[in-house]
């Protein structure tokens, strides 16, 4: 009996740690869930030697019933000025997107196995150009640390199955949320076989009138290769009255 209750009761701890780690989480995405925005970027890509290639690029972003859709534009430099990027971030399905190269002069789907490859050569991945599906990663509460002498909470999420992991782009990560705000501070990423591959330093965090918090500036660095890429909003504007047939994969080559 006593071994029952003491299996019921662990089982019962467990349960509700996932929950508390879920819970988190959820929060954390809904702090910085800013809503319609545009914005105008700028993207510098380190390679091991230290060496920059730099980036313009202009974000429109509107939810439309249950799919937030957001348009990526490319402003500079000349090579790479005009591709585009759509993706359309559905609350309880699998986002889809599209990309725009002018030198094919064509819109291309990108399939599910491709979300996990590099952004414009970026060590960003397409994956990480929306938000996550919280439906598709198990959680865990893995404990409380301190980061820049902000108390905040490890929560780890993990892809249910492999075909997710692959499309994600990685395993499992870890998130620092800051216990006070929800912000999230810093994610490790973990490659499949659940070596350290990334990590994303998010700062410069704004509130807004909303109540929401933006970052202005993210980092990501890949420990395996030495490369690194940020991300610097340069110029940020809530609200956007961009029409819906704006965000469509019929118009990106206009």
């Amino acid at each position: 009996m006593k071994t029952t209750i003491t299996s019921i009761l662990i089982f019962c701890a467990l349960t509700v740690t996932a929950q508390n780690a879920r819970e988190i989480s959820h929060r954390s995405i809904n702090a910085t869930q800013v809503g319609d925005m545009e914005m105008i970027s700028t993207i510098n890509i380190y390679d091991a030697k230290g060496n920059v290639r730099t980036r313009q690029i202009g974000t429109a972003s509107r939810k439309f019933a249950d799919c937030t859709k957001m348009l990526i534009r490319f402003l500079a430099p000349a090579d790479v000025k005009g591709t585009a990027l759509l993706v359309y971030d559905y609350e309880y399905q699998d986002d889809s997107q599209w990309i725009y190269m002018p030198a094919l002069r064509k819109v291309r789907r990108i399939v599910s196995t491709e979300k996990g490859k590099n952004f414009m050569g970026s060590e960003f991945t397409n994956a990480d150009m929306s938000r996550p599906n919280q439906q598709d990663f198990e959680y865990q509460l893995l404990g409380e640390t301190t980061l820049e002498g902000r108390k905040c909470w490890k929560i780890k999420a993990t892809g249910k199955t492999n075909a997710l992991k692959q499309q994600n782009g990685f395993s499992s990560n870890i998130s620092y949320i800051d216990q006070q705000t929800f912000v999230c501070y810093k994610i490790e990423y973990f490659d499949m076989s659940e070596k350290l591959h990334r990590i994303q330093y998010i700062a410069d965090f704004k509130k807004q009138a909303s109540g929401k918090y933006f970052a202005y500036r993210m980092t990501m660095q890949n420990v395996q290769n030495n490369r690194k890429s940020e991300m610097i909003v340069d110029k940020f504007q809530s609200g956007s009255k961009l029409p819906e047939h704006t965000f469509s994969p019929v118009v990106l080559d206009k």
